[in-house]
């Protein structure tokens, strides 16, 4: 999959293509399967190549950046899940203001029209575009049946509920790991580098792989979850273990620190995965955040926690 940041990047013998846009953030199910009808879409007109078009950063960082979203996915995560999707090449549209000024028909001309030749477009039913979204599908329809390209418009309905990144950070904001699983059709996910902590789970014989939380980033509430660890790199890349996981700060033993995800891997105490790059996956949540008034509660309730993930993973 080609990825190109810029117009300028772009082929200009690409072809006539079938366009899909959107934020994309997560890749949720609704995001799935507005890319599946891409492809569909893309045999019945006869062209073999889709190209999605993303923004980065989302728009609403630039424009009220006080309002704007915990991401769920980095843009490196959120490119990979697309091409997971099947889509052959994206366009990651550097988001500023010059750009938000864009017209509606700004943004056909230059990115559907001359950029990429769009044969059909693929949008969400609620997708919106240009200066103060002024364009919608009704505007996209009108301009398709003048430039010769088609519009398809996907509901992203899943059951009663309509699948959205909102929807998605609402369920990790309330600790839901399993909703958003559901709504993302794959378990939650975060990626860092394993760095060294106070290492006091190592004294207590839980010793943790301890990744940083990225700023700006989505991650479940405070809390305790059920989970795997994958290893991404170095010799042992693809190895995945079942591990009890902590987010946030750890309020049983004094000192302000930055929220981390911590993952222990059950019934291991020899693994060596300082400055490794892990995935951690979120499968259950256990309890919530707890300050314990002792270290011997806290081991008592640890044990629990690790019971009980090892039950969970074992299905």
């Amino acid at each position: 999959m080609r990825v190109w940041r810029d117009f300028s990047e772009v082929p200009s013998d690409l072809g006539r293509t079938v366009v899909t846009i959107g934020n994309f953030d997560g890749m949720h199910l609704g995001h799935q399967h507005v890319v599946r009808r891409a492809r569909e879409v893309a045999a019945e007109v006869g062209v073999d190549h889709v190209v999605a078009v993303t923004f980065d950063p989302h728009p609403i960082a630039v424009l009220r950046p006080e309002h704007a979203p915990p991401t769920l996915t980095t843009i490196e995560g959120r490119l990979r899940l697309l091409g997971e999707a099947g889509v052959d090449d994206v366009l990651v549209i550097p988001f500023s203001r010059e750009i938000a000024d864009w017209t509606p028909q700004e943004f056909i001309d230059r990115i559907l029209l001359a950029a990429l030749h769009a044969k059909a477009v693929v949008v969400g039913a609620n997708f919106r575009f240009g200066n103060r979204a002024a364009g919608d599908c009704n505007l996209l329809r009108a301009a398709g049946a003048e430039h010769d390209f088609v519009l398809e418009e996907v509901s992203l309905d899943g059951g009663p509920q309509v699948w959205s990144s909102t929807y998605v950070r609402t369920c990790l904001a309330a600790g839901d790991v399993t909703g958003a699983a559901e709504a993302l059709g794959r378990p939650f996910t975060t990626r860092g580098i394993v760095v060294e902590g106070d290492k006091r789970g190592r004294e207590l014989g839980y010793p943790t792989a301890n990744v940083p939380v990225r700023s700006g980033a989505a991650v479940p509430a405070d809390g305790v979850y059920a989970g795997r660890l994958t290893v991404l790199d170095g010799p042992d890349a693809g190895t995945t273990y079942p591990a009890a996981i902590s987010v946030g700060t750890n309020p049983t033993f004094a000192g302000e620190r930055e929220s981390r995800v911590e993952s222990y891997v059950l019934d291991r105490t020899d693994l060596y995965l300082y400055g490794r790059q892990v995935e951690v996956a979120f499968a259950e949540r256990l309890r919530g955040m707890v300050r314990f008034d002792s270290v011997e509660d806290l081991l008592t309730a640890m044990a629990d926690d690790v019971a009980r993930a090892r039950t969970i993973l074992a299905d």
